[in-house]
């Protein structure tokens, strides 16, 4: 298999409404496994969602939710 990374680019209001998403589906409601059934797909989802933790400096500040609303 190829290792090769690939880079995908978002602005950052497409960021921070996909990462918020992410956190919903994978954190507050448990239902990964109901969206997606595959694990394989799992992995690169976790991935996807990790990577914009740390790029996305947004969801640690105080005003989250209005530049979420925003976005």
């Amino acid at each position: 298999m190829d290792d090769e990374a690939i880079s995908i680019k978002l602005t950052r209001d497409q960021a921070l409404v996909l990462s918020d998403w992410l956190y919903q589906v994978m954190f507050q409601s448990d239902d990964l496994a109901g969206i997606v059934r595959e694990r394989a797909v799992w992995s690169p989802i976790y991935a996807i969602s990790g990577t914009l933790d740390t790029a996305l400096t947004e969801i640690f500040r105080p005003d989250y939710a209005s530049r979420l609303e925003a976005s």
